[in-house]
């Protein structure tokens, strides 16, 4: 088996001629032969009996070519896209045959391929990095935080009830004199002030007192959900079971104690401010990374496949059914909630992922002009993080994920390092060097 020509065409496809020698497709026909014989009827021989020759005098020479044909030019397709140093990008294969017989088999299929490159400045990029800083303001809202979980919650009998205390009550309520489905509940508990029922209801139990009973007089709003109350006067019957307040402790050595694994205020004070730190250094690095990929992304000149970019978006839209799923959710359950077509969904995805393709091509770019390698313990430690991750063995790793496949993340990952220490990266508020 042999590439004989490799021509581009547009649109990122590639033409290419290839030749199945003689013997070859000879071992392939008789294949073929003996595995369709067993359903071909010949008078004169019984079922799955008649020699080749009888059957092909009969059907012609070449009864067994399809079968052949469909055998062998997979592999032959495989050694042709190696051959010719293209990178095949999954897409249809258009394949149309040349010629066939006993000298062989010669046919042509065009393939779509990864683009040719073309990269500029992608190695003097300015960027600007978010600057940290953490406040005394934010160190106090960590401490609130804590105190909030210290908190108890104490009845209330002395006085009416508040904004954000919390009420336990009864209610049923009626529109035009007729209670109306789903407006019914007991012992609900409701925060005052947090929004939860239709604008008025909440600032109408404002001043109940324990065991009172009231009714309160509010307006569905004109969008509500339920076309039936929408815009209608309605009255709820209230019944109070409940008052309750939320009493703060101290702020203190004894609280820390209690609702931490620090010992005094101080302390957590300090851990709580580099906590902060490390998250918004995190967030900041994160913010490089994305304008160092959408500065790559832009010095990229290549004419991208469409197949490169519809692939992606299908990667991505499997990746969002699997969280889905793992949520208990159905893509079509999804859509329904949300109100969005199939269509619509899938173009939502485009954008990014015609910029990770970019962003790809152009990290592979700089793999193979800056000669970026992965060595052997490279490789093995990223086989090693994977069992670790998912409590595995190496070697089922390794069965699962390519040696190849890996070492072009591992290598791509690289290359956006080294892109990074070329660029030149100051701080918001900081003048470049």
């Amino acid at each position: 088996m042999s590439l004989k020509t490799a021509t581009k065409l547009e649109n990122g496809r590639v033409e290419l001629e290839i030749e199945v020698d003689a013997a070859t497709f000879g071992a392939a026909v008789d294949a073929a032969y003996k595995k369709d014989v067993k359903k071909m009827s010949v008078p004169g021989f019984r079922k799955g009996k008649a020699p080749r020759a009888m059957i092909e005098k009969m059907y012609g020479t070449g009864v067994f070519y399809d079968t052949a044909m469909n055998d062998v030019y997979p592999s032959a397709l495989d050694e042709a896209i190696k051959e010719s140093e293209y990178e095949y990008v999954e897409d249809k294969i258009d394949l149309d045959v040349v010629s066939v017989g006993p000298e062989g088999l010669v046919f042509k299929a065009v393939i779509t391929v990864k683009p040719e490159v073309k990269m500029r400045g992608h190695k003097s990029l300015k960027i600007t990095r978010p600057t940290v800083v953490v406040t005394d303001e934010d160190v106090n809202a960590e401490l609130t935080r804590l105190q909030e979980r210290g908190a108890r919650m104490v009845s209330v009998e002395d006085r009416g009830a508040e904004m954000g205390d919390t009420v336990t009550f009864d209610f049923e309520g009626f529109v035009d004199g007729v209670a109306f489905e789903g407006g019914k509940a007991e012992n609900h508990a409701l925060v005052l002030g947090s929004g939860q029922f239709i604008p008025g209801f909440e600032e109408s139990l404002v001043g109940a007192t324990l065991d009172a009973e009231l009714d309160v007089n509010v307006t569905f709003p004109e969008e509500y959900h339920a076309a039936e109350l929408a815009g209608k006067p309605a009255v709820f019957k209230c019944k109070v079971h409940k008052i309750e307040k939320k009493e703060l402790p101290e702020i203190d050595d004894e609280l820390i104690k209690d609702c931490s694994d620090f010992d005094t205020v101080e302390e957590y004070k300090a851990d709580a401010k580099k906590r902060i730190e490390d998250q918004r250094n995190a967030a900041a690095d994160a913010e490089v990374d994305e304008k160092i990929a959408d500065g790559l992304a832009k010095c990229l000149k290549a004419d991208i496949p469409a197949a490169m970019i519809e692939n992606t978006i299908n990667d991505r839209i499997q990746d969002f059914a699997y969280r889905l799923q793992s949520q208990g959710l159905s893509m079509d359950l999804y859509l329904q909630y949300t109100g969005m077509d199939a269509n619509a969904f899938r173009e939502s995805f485009r954008e990014q992922a015609e910029k990770q393709v970019k962003v790809r091509l152009a990290l592979e770019y700089v793999v193979k002009t800056d000669k970026i390698s992965v060595s052997d313990e490279e490789l093995e430690a990223e086989f090693a993080k994977f069992a670790e991750q998912y409590g595995m063995e190496v070697e089922q790793v390794k069965a699962a994920i390519p040696a190849a496949a890996l070492s072009e993340d591992i290598a791509v990952e690289k290359a956006m390092k080294f892109i990074r220490s070329k660029a030149t990266i100051t701080t918001e508020g900081e003048d470049a060097e």
